[in-house]
Order: structure tokens, then sequence, then C-alpha cells
């Protein structure tokens, strides 16, 4: 998860909303990514979805069977969607999205076997996003 704050952290840097996302395979990190939405223009452009396509593409496949995902902020539906598509097995994140997040609006969008743990670094996840939104204000 520290890596994933660092790619949140690189996202503020560049004025985009502070949400990184990790894929680990096999112990390594196979992708790095963060959010890109202003940057490319692009709604769909969250980090969860930038490191989905990075490491289909590592790992020559459409599917993360092996992967486990940190991200900083509970994915959003259509994340969860995407996920769920790639069949990935482990979801880990960091504090929880009360207006956007997956689990109030479509708690079945995962696959059914994956596993989800919230709350990791919730502390410091949360405060990246007050305080990125607060400076907006």
């Amino acid at each position: 998860m520290r890596k994933a704050l660092q790619e949140a952290e690189a996202a503020m840097a560049e004025g985009e909303i502070p949400i990184g996302a990790v894929v680990v395979c096999q112990d390594h990190v196979i992708a790095r990514a963060h959010n890109l939405t202003e940057t490319l223009h692009d709604v769909t452009a969250h980090a969860e979805m930038q490191a989905i396509t990075q490491a289909a593409n590592e790992l020559g496949g459409k599917y993360l069977t092996d992967c486990t995902l940190y991200v900083t902020v509970e994915p959003c539906v259509m994340c969860a969607g995407a996920l769920g598509w790639s069949q990935i097995p482990r979801v880990v994140y960091g504090c929880r999205d009360e207006k956007r997040g997956y689990s109030d609006l479509a708690p079945h969008a995962l696959h059914p076997k994956c596993s989800v743990i919230g709350g990791v670094l919730e502390d410091e996840c949360r405060q990246l996003m007050q305080d990125f939104f607060k400076n907006k204000r």
C-alpha cells in the first residue's frame, strides 16, 4: 500500500485526484499507476484502470488470476466491474469512498471469488484525499 500511496502523491503533484494503484503478482510489482483523468481528458483513466491495463500487458493476457490490487481509495463501480472481468482474486484498499464506492452502489461488481480487505493505511489515504480537496476549494 505504501507504493500505491507514492503513486497517489505523484497524481496530486500533477493536479490529479490523488489515487494510486499497484498490482502485485507472485510477490513482484507488475504495474503501478495513478489517476490520469485530467491529463488524458478521459473519465475512464482511473488509477485502477491504468493498473489493470499495465498488468494485463505485462502478463500477456486479460486475466489477473494470480494478482492482488492495492489501491488507496475504494474502487468505483466502473473500476470494480473491470476488476471483476479481470478475475482478480484480491483487492486491498485504503479508505472507503462514501460517495462513489462500489460496496454501496454495486456490491456484486467484483468477481464472486474475490476477497477484499479495506482500511489498510486508511488514515494516510484519507488525509491525502482531504488535503487535495481542501486545496481545490
